[in-house]
């Protein structure tokens, strides 16, 4: 079933404040923070105390000198990073598919039809930053996906519409745009808005930043940002995502999207 109307905000706050759910270590596992990286209290306060109290321009300029504190991974490291990010709550085998949905065997990744492989939430042609170590790798906007399906959504902005995607229940694709299932509407979202605020021109790479606009091309753009705005209200962060979060945090990168910690920055910023 496809979104007819917002769910309220109210829902979306509630579930920002459960962002620092541990991530579950794999049977036997006990994982820890990696210091000095790792929030001292039971909240992320601390983490963003230089954005407190800001909004606009001010505030997506504090998230950006917070987040941009990171440890980079390798393309190659990115297939491991993956196996672990998006493992599947119910099977620690499996990853589950971003647009698709499907649980899949972690060893199917790789580039037959059928495989999974790494998605770029971001095109990685939109600002034409390839697989680059910082923005071609920064596991916060790439996700595991059937290769087929990863191939019709291509370097295509995201929109409603279009017609249903085959291997990819709930989605929808045209000329130019692509819509996903409404479990990751808001995901997608996040991830996007992360990588405008990660990335601002200042660090050697392209200065990406959302417009409200489909067919961007090869500009460090991508769109539509009036509709990433309400996925972001109707699909607040769930579990898998907070989980997520905090794995990118403990685990490789050491640095936090702020907007599933605090989706109310959305409309702050934009």
């Amino acid at each position: 079933m496809r979104f007819s109307r917002l769910t309220p905000w109210a829902a979306g706050v509630a579930a920002a404040a459960l962002a620092l759910i541990p991530a579950t270590a794999s049977a036997g596992q006990q994982r820890t923070a990696t210091a000095p990286h790792a929030v001292a209290s039971a909240t992320t306060a601390d983490y963003y105390a230089a954005a407190q109290g800001k909004t606009g321009a001010a505030l997506k300029s504090a998230l950006h000198g917070i987040i941009k504190n990171q440890t980079t991974v390798t393309y190659d490291g990115v297939w491991n990073a993956l196996k672990v990010t998006d493992q599947d709550p119910a099977n620690p085998n499996n990853v589950i598919l971003v647009y698709s949905g499907r649980s899949q065997p972690k060893n199917t990744n790789g580039g037959n039809a059928n495989d999974w492989n790494r998605e770029h939430v971001w095109a990685k042609s939109h600002g034409d930053f390839g697989t680059a170590t910082g923005p071609g790798t920064d596991l916060h906007h790439l996700k595991p996906e059937d290769v087929t399906v990863n191939s019709t959504r291509g370097n295509k902005d995201f929109d409603m519409g279009g017609s249903p995607v085959a291997e990819a229940p709930g989605s929808y694709t045209d000329s130019d745009s692509f819509e996903p299932r409404d479990a990751v509407k808001g995901d997608v979202a996040r991830m996007l808005l992360y990588m405008a605020v990660r990335y601002d021109g200042g660090d050697g790479f392209p200065d990406l930043e959302p417009n409200d606009q489909v067919d961007n091309g090869t500009a460090p753009a991508i769109g539509r940002i009036s509709v990433l705005k309400q996925w972001n209200q109707m699909d607040p962060p769930d579990a898998f995502e907070q989980r997520r979060n905090q794995v990118i945090f403990d685990t490789y990168q050491h640095n936090r999207n702020p907007f599933i910690d605090h989706p109310e920055w959305v409309n702050s910023i934009w």
